[in-house]
């Protein structure tokens, strides 16, 4: 990508950062915090947390102040382990999302707590979704889940279970078990929001229908270490040549490998689908990012 390429996509995320913050902040603020019902991840830790130093010792310290100190040593993690560019990304989301959550003042839109618990994960998971459909995350446990991903190639959804379950667990016994199981239904609404927005599957596959080849095939490689299948096509109305290349990829390439193709060919057709299982030599994200550098050392030599 050119300069002004570089530009104008840096300047895409981050108006969809601000934007994943302020969803994120209005489904917390007028719907989740009035109701006691709990979000997920680290913002669900801020919130149980506020709410326990206040009923416990009388100490107010906002939801939103509690987000922003939580993510900075995860922050700090994702610089120097996982990406720059995906880190501040993600901060600027959360350092947005901390200045709404203080800002909108907290205020209950409904007295029923299904429906602040349905249309609180609705609307703050929106946000999580189009974060993550441009390339970029709300913080917290995504930075944390990509540096296992890269550590040990793990899936991080097993600790993600955890973490919730024992905020659900914490909020039920120290309020109410209503509250915790209304939480578990904004979870599953907000899980199912994300679903659509952006796949959350670990494992895609994408078909890249071009006629440039070549091209596609450098932009690709100069920009991630994945294998890619070259098969010969013929279309079926224009009976022209063309070539579809097929590559396997993690959830986090996606948005990567659609932007550097569409760079490349624009007229080319891309058709992404769930893989549900990969067998053989698939390579986790530390062996990509270690072959990227020698690559790169190479051309470089």
């Amino acid at each position: 990508m050119n300069q002004r390429q570089v530009y104008i996509e840096g300047t895409k995320k981050f108006f969809i950062a601000i934007l994943a913050a302020l969803l994120n902040a209005i489904g917390m603020n007028f719907f989740l915090i009035p109701a006691h019902v709990y979000a997920s991840g680290l913002t669900g830790v801020a919130q149980l947390t506020s709410d326990l130093l206040q009923d416990g010792i009388g100490v107010s310290l906002s939801t939103g102040m509690l987000v922003l100190l939580l993510n900075i040593p995860v922050a700090i993690l994702g610089w120097f382990k996982v990406g720059r560019a995906f880190t501040v990304f993600s901060f600027v989301t959360v350092a947005f999302m901390s200045l709404f959550l203080i800002v909108i003042p907290v205020q209950e839109v409904s007295s029923d707590i299904l429906l602040n618990a349905i249309f609180g994960g609705v609307i703050a998971s929106v946000g999580i979704g189009l974060a993550l459909k441009f390339g970029i995350s709300s913080g917290g446990l995504d930075i944390i889940a990509m540096y296992i991903t890269i550590k040990t190639g793990r899936s991080f959804g097993k600790y993600f279970l955890i973490m919730n379950g024992v905020i659900i667990f914490i909020a039920g016994f120290t309020y109410e078990w209503t509250f915790a199981l209304y939480t578990l239904i904004s979870l599953y609404v907000s899980s199912r929001v994300i679903d659509t927005i952006h796949t959350r599957h670990q494992k895609l596959t994408a078909m890249i229908m071009t006629q440039n080849q070549e091209e596609v095939i450098k932009g690709i490689q100069d920009n991630m270490f994945r294998g890619i299948t070259v098969v010969e096509a013929l279309g079926a109305y224009s009976r022209e040549s063309v070539t579809m290349l097929v590559i396997v990829i993690t959830r986090y390439e996606l948005y990567d490998l659609t932007h550097v193709v569409q760079a490349v060919d624009p007229k080319c057709f891309i058709n992404v689908v769930e893989t549900s299982s990969v067998f053989g030599d698939f390579r986790s994200e530390a062996d990509q990012k270690m072959a990227m550098e020698m690559y790169k050392t190479r051309m470089y030599q």
